[in-house]
């Protein structure tokens, strides 16, 4: 059976691509900073001049200058005159708070969830096949990006949006300490689709008990990480 949407596509003549304009020039640099310290492609104690990033998203200097500061306003970068940024590094007591802020959202959401909906199940089946996915390939931000995602899900489907938000704004976050922890800790890639698999095996079977006790046990791991730049 097809789709309404699919129907359209083959009954409809194809319109001609219409060219995406072009980000700002400051969004682009923004954009291509962000990706690089979550990703640790620039680790924390690296020092990034405007002329080097100038260069490398072809741009001048001053929307560089206008990125930077969003960035160092969002806590990845520290500025400093004439000099440069330089990222910051994740401290211990970044991890202690973000690790305490995710119990106390995700151990609620993960009881609230019970007994879980199919639409919520599949989702979640669905990120661990691409979390697998991106470990075969060896992409660990992309693994991250997928494993914070299977997290979200659940807080998402407890349907209070107060705790919705906050929990957004621990994303950036979450992604950066989630790339540091695998490099860390070689294993932890297996582990985590270990206990991924045994908390949706919980909510499958209904049990939010220990699901609640999974999830604690799982997020309380990140812990272990030790700040490095």
């Amino acid at each position: 059976m097809t789709t309404p949407a699919a129907s359209r596509t083959a009954t409809q003549p194809l319109t001609p691509a219409v060219a995406r304009p072009k980000a700002p020039a400051a969004e682009r640099v923004y954009l291509h900073v962000k990706k690089a310290v979550l990703d640790r492609t620039y680790e924390g104690g690296t020092l990034l001049t405007e002329g080097d990033l100038a260069e490398a998203v072809g741009v001048s200097r001053t929307p560089v200058r206008e990125a930077l500061l969003r960035l160092e306003a969002e806590g990845l970068l520290k500025l400093y005159p004439k000099k440069g940024a330089l990222v910051t590094t994740v401290s211990a007591q970044e991890i202690a708070d973000v690790v305490e802020t995710r119990l106390l959202v995700e151990e609620h959401a993960v009881r609230k969830v019970v007994p879980a909906p199919a639409r919520l199940l599949d989702r979640l089946e669905g990120l661990l096949h691409e979390q697998r996915d991106r470990a075969g390939a060896g992409d660990l931000a992309g693994f991250a990006v997928a494993d914070r995602a299977f997290h979200a899900a659940i807080v998402r489907a407890a349907g209070n949006r107060i705790l919705e938000q906050l929990y957004d704004q621990l994303r950036d976050r979450q992604l950066r300490m989630g790339v540091a922890v695998m490099h860390a800790e070689p294993d932890r890639v297996s582990r985590s689709l270990e206990e991924h698999t045994e908390i949706l095996g919980s909510l499958r079977d209904g049990d939010a008990v220990t699901a609640a006790e999974q999830v604690r046990r799982h997020v309380s791991r990140v812990r272990t990480l030790v700040a490095r730049p």
